[in-house]
């Protein structure tokens, strides 16, 4: 599997395709309760390729709203499941990449992140953090989750953004980076979460660009892959959460990027496609994504542009945003 070379694109479209067919596969079960999630990943990686054309999205769009509970306004991971924004930032991005945002009532969708759901208080909280759901655990992924399914929806005015911010901020650490809540450790996973959402709102002057670019580049390891935490092992998904999060704020150039791609294609099943967290290991549909979208980060050949705070295809973004609103 681990040899060096060129992106197999044809392989890793195939197994993204046939992935979605084998419904009994070890890997079909223990995703069967994020399924949109994992719909996001693999379509977002077929449209990254030039090949979102070989699903069809007809069907991609009924299923997707299959899991859409419009008592509520949120969707699910899977048919049956119970809402949450996680699913609802995967559904809405799915309708994205297929321009199919016309089936959502944007309104109710953005009263389900912020007014009432199941008659409880919206999923802003006093303090501006946000809950990913009616049982009400906060993090800083649904303060990036709400604001970038909103923004996409272009209904960002209907949460206090102000409130938002300020909870993210509170958020920062000494070293610059963010973490789930106040006083929580500095992850690449999180600090994504908090520079996205501070991109999208505008509010980037909060964040010690040098500080943040120091510690996001001493994420690279020996094996030129990227870690998420100082001591942990490098993981193809990282590529994603850290380079992103250097683009953000202009400090990508502080890595080495060609180490940074070879990791990535050596972690590539190059007989059967996907791409697996580090060489020689399993490959799945999560890690065949970010790796890809690592790829497209550093401009590799043949792979589209994403934008580094939506994580969707440039030109999809280009296309909610420039296109006139409703």
């Amino acid at each position: 599997m681990g040899e060096e070379g060129e992106l197999a694109a044809e392989k890793h479209v195939r197994y993204i395709v046939t992935a979605e067919k084998k419904k009994d596969s070890f890997e079909s079960l223990v995703m069967e309760h994020l399924r949109a999630s994992g719909a996001y990943w693999g379509l977002t990686t077929l449209d990254l390729l030039h090949k979102l054309h070989a699903v069809d999205a007809a069907e991609v769009v009924d299923w997707i709203m299959s899991c859409y509970h419009p008592e509520s306004g949120g969707f699910g991971g899977n048919v049956g499941h119970d809402p949450h924004v996680l699913y609802t930032l995967s559904a809405v991005q799915v309708l994205c990449l297929f321009d199919r945002l016309d089936v959502l009532d944007a309104d109710k969708i953005a009263d389900c992140i912020l007014l009432q759901i199941f008659n409880i208080t919206g999923l802003q909280n006093e303090d501006g953090s946000f809950s990913g759901d009616i049982w009400g655990e906060v993090d800083t992924r649904f303060s990036y989750i709400s604001i970038c399914t909103l923004s996409l929806l272009h209904r960002l005015h209907k949460i206090n953004v102000d409130k938002a911010v300020e909870y993210i901020v509170s958020c920062k650490n000494l070293d610059g980076g963010f973490g789930a809540m106040p006083g929580g450790e500095s992850h690449a996973g999180q600090i994504f979460c908090c520079v996205g959402a501070l991109a999208i709102t505008g509010s980037l002057h909060h964040i010690d660009r040098d500080l943040l670019g120091w510690w996001l580049c001493e994420r690279q390891c020996r094996d030129g892959g990227l870690n998420g935490r100082p001591e942990k092992l490098a993981d193809v998904c990282y590529s994603w959460w850290v380079l992103s999060s250097l683009i953000i704020i202009d400090r990508v150039h502080w890595i080495d990027k060609e180490k940074l791609a070879k990791f990535i294609l050596n972690c590539q099943d190059k007989e059967n496609g996907g791409i697996s967290d580090r060489p020689d290991n399993a490959v799945d549909i999560y890690h065949t994504y970010f790796g890809v979208a690592g790829l497209s980060l550093m401009e590799y050949p043949g792979v589209k542009p994403m934008d580094p705070a939506y994580a969707l295809p440039l030109d999809v973004v280009n296309r909610i945003f420039l296109t006139k609103q409703q």
